[in-house]
């Protein structure tokens, strides 16, 4: 019957046009991996990192610029003290620490003012970026580097702020209160603002993973590889995000994020743009993207760079309870800056960052987990209709692990060759596995939780959720 003829005709026109859809984004996307790879290991080749600290201390001490540490908190009653301790143990010219308890439920301010015997103070300071009314200022006579801030609570970016009003430094530094620093990381990620003091207005630098790690006092002393599977998988996650994307991004100025983590600023240009956003859970991006934006608008030559060797450490979820939060919290906040700025996509006014920044973001971020999904479910489902051909298959399996798999391990390649972390080459083997495992049903698992993060974002969801830690103390 003609009619039948026609309505099959449609379909498979209708199943060809999906997967075709498919296969090209799945394409563009690699095609952008593949390209930072490149771009990264050019830029490796290029600026080899720089091994002995007593060279960087001589290179840049004279020249660096005092540093205010910014680590809000918020019930850290358990952790806090010896997080402190490691940030005031930092090997840096001038540096102050200010520890800000965002209004905590535990006995956070307690615990720092019995360790460091504090005692109120008071300091002068202007309300030059928004935030919760400060309830009190401690200091420690032993400590004059040490401020803590006791204000009402506001979440992490209102924290920010009230130490960025309170910082008399011109370069402040945004961290988490339980990440762990580098002895020298300070002085590596300095670097840029010593070279190009006129131009660079942020510099981010590598977060790495610290489960599976040996920690002793606040530091990390010997490198490991999770024995949690989950960590061991965001480890190489980690790798491609910091050693491979931001790193290429940055080479050609289109970097959007510095992570909240560890990332410093110059103090006066986060205040140009008002200081930390409120109501969004992706503060970091939102501020490196306000930052990106006034500077264009102005026209000013500026830089927003990053360095591969200046190390913070972090724990990485272990349940996929709590990674599902975490990873659709992200993609949330990536979506809140993504159409806060809008007015910038593809938009010619603002050079790489508005064409190549957010155009990666669009086609990575905005349509990638939808697409690729559709993928998952429609292509296999087709094919077993008898509507598509094995061929589209075969092609979906090729973009989706053929290339994830040479990206992942390039990754890592990349890390062994220049930076080479990890002791030893049962380590790295352990590693070579997990790159070509996470791209069979870990990456797939990731894009449903980017997709609850779009959902999140649709219906206007708020707030970080419960974020369970284990705590460094448990490391082996």
């Amino acid at each position: 019957m003609p009619e039948l003829e026609t309505l099959a005709l449609s379909v498979v026109r209708f199943a060809e046009t999906i997967a075709w859809a498919v296969i090209a984004t799945g394409l563009a996307q690699n095609a952008l991996y593949l390209y930072q790879l490149l771009l990264a290991a050019r830029a490796l080749s290029q600026a080899p990192p720089v091994n002995q600290a007593a060279l960087l201390w001589r290179r840049y001490a004279e020249a660096a610029p005092p540093i205010t540490l910014m680590a809000p908190a918020y019930n850290e009653a358990l952790t806090i003290v010896e997080s402190v301790r490691s940030l005031l143990a930092l090997q840096y010219p001038h540096f102050e620490v200010v520890v800000v308890n965002d209004g905590s439920k535990d006995e956070t301010l307690q615990v720092l003012i019995d360790a460091f015997e504090l005692h109120t103070v008071e300091r002068h300071y202007d309300l030059a970026a928004p935030c919760q009314r400060i309830r009190g200022l401690y200091a420690a006579a032993n400590q004059p580097r040490l401020l803590v801030v006791d204000k009402e609570n506001g979440g992490k970016a209102d924290a920010l702020n009230a130490a960025i009003n309170l910082s008399r430094s011109p370069i402040v530094c945004s961290m988490d209160a339980d990440s762990l620093l580098e002895v020298d990381a300070l002085l590596r990620a300095v670097a840029p603002f010593v070279e190009d003091p006129e131009r660079t207005v942020a510099v981010g630098g590598t977060i790495r993973i610290a489960n599976g790690c040996k920690i002793s006092f606040g530091r990390v002393v010997e490198v490991g590889v999770p024995r949690n599977m989950l960590a061991r998988l965001q480890t190489i996650e980690y790798l491609r995000a910091f050693l491979m994307a931001r790193l290429a991004w940055s080479r050609i100025s289109t970097l959007t994020i510095i992570s909240g983590a560890f990332g410093l600023f110059r103090r006066q240009a986060v205040l140009d743009v008002g200081g930390y956003s409120h109501g969004t859970v992706g503060e970091d991006m939102e501020l490196v993207v306000k930052l990106h934006k006034h500077y264009r608008r102005l026209r000013k030559p500026y830089r927003v760079a990053f360095t591969p060797e200046p190390v913070c450490w972090t724990e990485a979820p272990e349940t996929m309870a709590v990674l599902s939060r975490q990873r659709a919290r992200w993609h949330r906040g990536a979506l809140e800056t993504f159409f806060r700025h809008r007015d910038m996509i593809l938009n010619p006014r603002y050079g790489r960052i508005g064409v190549v920044g957010f155009g990666h973001i669009l086609v990575v971020d905005v349509l990638g987990p939808i697409i690729e999904i559709f993928g998952y479910v429609l292509i296999p489902a087709f094919w077993l209709l008898g509507v598509l051909d094995i061929e589209y298959l075969w092609a979906l399996l090729a973009v989706t692990f053929g290339f994830g798999i040479v990206i992942s391990v390039g990754a890592l390649a990349l890390e062994e060759t220049e930076l080479r972390r990890f002791p030893n080459a049962r380590s790295l083997a352990v590693l070579m596995g997990a790159a070509i495992l996470e791209n069979f049903g870990y990456r797939q698992i990731n894009n449903f939780w980017r997709l609850r993060g779009t959902w999140q974002f649709l219906t206007g969801a708020q707030g970080w959720g419960k974020m369970t830690r284990k705590g460094f103390s448990s490391q082996p």
